[in-house]
């Protein structure tokens, strides 16, 4: 049995605060790449941390690397620094939930039970 880099906490935090689903995501960061002048390539659309979110949400606990830890608790902190601690639905300024919803994290989204 292979033996995973994550400690528990970090897997439930990360599970947690990254509550869009890999489609809602990959979707999102599609909507998000399109523009007046220029569209991305889907698969590159959207920014590098959202598509590591996306990495990773596609990973097996036990296949993920260091690197993937990191991002983990980048976007942890980075969704705990700009919501309150029980994640109760809460809308705010169209920029900020489109950062967050970069990164996998809907503050529409009810907080899963």
């Amino acid at each position: 049995m292979a033996t995973s880099i994550v400690d528990d906490v970090l897997w439930e935090n990360f599970h947690t605060v990254v509550n869009m689903t890999s489609r809602e995501l990959r979707d999102w960061l599609a909507v998000q790449g399109a523009g007046e002048e220029t569209e991305e390539l889907p698969d590159q659309a959207g920014p590098h941390l959202g598509h590591r979110v996306l990495e990773i949400l596609g990973k097996r606990r036990s296949d993920l690397n260091p690197d993937d830890v990191d991002v983990m608790r980048r976007v942890v902190d980075k969704v705990a620094s700009q919501r309150r601690d029980d994640l109760e639905p809460t809308a705010g300024d169209d920029r900020w939930r489109r950062r967050l919803m970069n990164i996998g994290h809907d503050p529409l989204k009810p907080p899963r039970d």
